[in-house]
């Protein structure tokens, strides 16, 4: 990196979700979960690391971490994983899954405009998003800000228009998905700005009064959220089952020594291991790019 600092302020439009790690303390319950319940397949089982996934793509990485506790009420980490599905049949077969085999892990539904949500909390207390986009071509923008809301979607009225008997037997279970964006919780929402925008280059898509963050990278409605909702004043994190890593994956290699230059000019610790670039933000939420 020369005086001038590096040569863009922001990731590269095609920038996209990698795989989320979380540190469980139940491996073989939390894959149970993730593959018989939300749908997912087992791409790889390893001793301790089960990655499960759709159509060869991982969405989920479980490590087996039975040293570490929860952390308590009120710490930043992971909010929720938002698994997105490329048609709403194969959504309407996630969900109906869900909901006949763990109706005690829904926490609610939402209308975003942008897309149609469920909500669900996985055994160790993760929170799960599984969702559908509309096409972008009926997203509304007004001065940079993509315009959404939480409007209210019965889930039965969505599952009556849209899981057919064949996805409910299994026809969209091998259907391709993948993690569309990760929402975290911090301690506050400037620190969060600092970092994720003036740092790792997201753009900003909708600030919710200093409450919520909402950052993309080409035009998405987000990739990644930020939230103080349960979490103000939260300060690093200390090891704990949860969050492991958020994983992005950049265009190519190029974009990746950018993102690089990027975060070293705003002083963030950058290490390299010839795979990728591992770093934390502000709260030790483990982040690690790749070159697609």
């Amino acid at each position: 990196m020369d005086a001038a600092g590096p040569t863009s302020s922001h990731l590269a439009d095609d920038t996209a979700m990698g795989p989320v790690t979380l540190l469980v303390g139940d491996l073989d319950g939390m894959t149970r979960f993730y593959r018989d319940v939300v749908t997912l397949e087992v791409l790889t089982a390893e001793r301790d690391t089960v990655t499960l996934g759709r159509a060869g793509r991982p969405i989920v990485i479980l490590v087996h971490s039975p040293e570490l506790r929860h952390a308590p009420q009120g710490a930043a980490g992971l909010y929720h994983t938002a698994i997105l599905f490329e048609s709403q049949a194969a959504l309407a077969a996630a969900v109906y899954s869900v909901a006949r085999q763990a109706p005690q892990t829904f926490t609610g539904s939402a209308d975003h405009l942008v897309s149609q949500a469920f909500y669900f909390t996985d055994p160790e207390g993760n929170g799960i998003e599984l969702y559908w986009d509309r096409a972008r071509t009926e997203w509304s923008w007004t001065h940079g800000r993509v315009e959404m809301a939480t409007l209210f979607l019965d889930p039965n009225a969505f599952l009556r228009e849209h899981l057919t008997e064949d996805a409910a037997a299994g026809a969209t279970a091998h259907d391709a998905a993948g993690v569309g964006h990760v929402h975290l919780s911090v301690g506050d929402i400037a620190t969060a700005r600092a970092f994720y925008v003036d740092g790792l280059g997201f753009d900003v898509t909708a600030d919710l009064h200093g409450t919520a963050l909402f950052v993309s990278a080409g035009g998405y409605h987000h990739h990644m959220a930020m939230n103080v909702w349960n979490s103000r004043g939260a300060g690093p994190r200390m090891p704990a089952l949860g969050l492991g890593r958020v994983d992005l994956v950049l265009p190519d290699a190029d974009d990746l020594g950018e993102l690089g230059e990027r975060l070293r000019h705003h002083g963030v610790a950058v290490r390299d291991d010839g795979r990728g670039l591992a770093f934390d933000d502000p709260w030790r939420n483990a982040v690690f790019a790749t070159a697609g």
